[in-house]
């Protein structure tokens, strides 16, 4: 059982976890452009469904948010679902290709990160939390979602190394690799 959870994507995502979310938690609070907090935690959940699809994209933002529920003391789950939903936008992209270039990263873990923000005050509202408000709302998500493109170049890679996927080659059928 040990042994299978060493060499399983919990080894590697659970760590980088941690240290994203003490980054979080301790430099970026200072860091607030326009007044909004830049979320590394869920641009790492929308990165990692940009590069490993949609079911780990949804489980390892489903992780990373209940991580950042226990951490911060917001509700558990609350964040989980909405890491969670991010990390399945973003990893919607993967069902139409084989391998992107790192923009098209970028762009997936943008929409990722700013449909899981955007579903914030709709799971707070859900949840009994707080009224949902629309003010300022628009600029929370602009600036995670392009906070999040600003860190996907550094985050698709990492979120690779911790689902431990390679790099995938693109084979050509016989038919058309002899016209080539």
């Amino acid at each position: 059982m040990i042994g299978f959870l060493m060499n399983s994507w919990v080894a590697r995502v659970i760590p980088i976890g941690l240290v994203l979310l003490a980054i979080q938690t301790t430099l970026l609070v200072e860091l607030r452009p326009f007044g909004v907090s830049v979320q590394i935690v869920l641009a790492f959940a929308a990165a990692t469904g940009a590069v490993g699809g949609v079911e780990r994209g949804a489980v390892v933002g489903f992780a990373m948010g209940l991580m950042y529920d226990l951490a911060v003391g917001t509700p558990l789950g609350a964040t989980a679902v909405t890491m969670a939903l991010a990390g399945y936008v973003a990893g919607v992209g993967r069902l139409f290709r084989i391998e992107s270039h790192w923009w098209i990263l970028a762009l997936q873990s943008a929409i990722g990160a700013a449909v899981g923000e955007a579903m914030v005050p709709v799971v707070r509202l859900f949840i009994g939390e707080a009224a949902v408000s629309g003010t300022g709302l628009v600029t929370v998500v602009v600036v995670v979602a392009v906070a999040a493109m600003v860190c996907s170049p550094v985050l698709a890679p990492l979120g690779r190394w911790s689902l431990s996927l390679q790099q995938t080659e693109m084979k050509l059928p016989p038919e058309i690799r002899s016209e080539v």
